[in-house]
């Protein structure tokens, strides 16, 4: 309680709170945003902007992820917005699908924690985000995953279990998936079937090959598999999917 005080009394004297988000500035790797109850962002850094696609913070503050991104994927931060407020609790090192272009190939490892004004009431959330990728920097427990992570995005078709990518590691299987959840947040399997369903997400808005021809092509072992995999991940079945990212053409 002391040290909350303290806290208080020396935050509650700064002049202004540009200082302290002026540093997020400093982590171009980094996506740093801030929001209202109602979804309109109060602050971003500039990874946030180019994300969003505006040339500076004022092009994006008081709008929403919906003025943003597709509405899937917009829905989906709103839904891990709005539960951060009612719990009062934080979301820590989610991986998730970047936020451009659905069919991305490319994740964010995101955490989001609620802010509370004077009175403890929540009055919005924070967060940080960096690609995954950037993650493959030899530092600490990433580094133990470089090569295997380069291997998985690159065979994320093949038949990939964790007693292969722990091999390649130089680790047993239990120490690999021990690891790889303390540093990504969910277990090989995981984030694997996620890298199928975003490269399928894209062959299905760019290619002409058939539904079963694009599960097979990303590593599932049926079209049955494939769909329910992708409608548990994208809240869309692949049929459904490509018709709203292609419409039928008139001749």
């Amino acid at each position: 309680m002391k040290n909350a005080r303290l806290i208080e009394q020396f935050l509650g004297r700064l002049a202004s709170a540009e200082e302290i988000l002026g540093l997020f500035e400093l982590l171009p790797e980094h996506s740093f945003f801030v929001k209202d109850r109602r979804g309109r962002f109060i602050a971003l850094n500039r990874r946030a902007c180019e994300y969003c696609g505006v040339a500076s913070s004022a092009g994006a503050i008081g709008r929403s992820d919906h003025d943003f991104f597709p509405k899937r994927r917009a829905d989906q931060y709103r839904q891990d917005d709005v539960a951060v407020m009612k719990s009062g609790q934080a979301i820590v090192n989610r991986i998730e699908s970047a936020p451009e272009v659905e069919g991305s190939p490319r994740l964010v490892m995101t955490s989001k924690a609620p802010l509370r004004d004077r009175r403890g009431g929540v009055m919005g959330v924070a967060g940080i985000s960096r690609q995954v990728e950037d993650l493959r920097a030899p530092a600490g427990t990433a580094d133990a995953f470089a090569q295997v992570m380069e291997h998985l995005h690159s065979h994320f078709h093949e038949s990939l279990t964790t007693e292969h990518l722990a091999r390649r590691a130089g680790l047993s299987p239990s120490q690999f998936e021990r690891r790889f959840r303390r540093a990504f947040g969910c277990s090989p399997r995981q984030y694997l079937m996620r890298v199928r369903v975003e490269n399928a997400s894209r062959m299905l808005s760019e290619s002409e090959q058939t539904v079963s021809q694009i599960a097979q092509a990303c590593g599932f072992y049926d079209h049955a598999h494939f769909s329910r995999t992708f409608r548990r991940l994208m809240s869309v079945t692949p049929t459904a999917y490509r018709k709203t990212r292609r419409p039928t053409r008139r001749v």
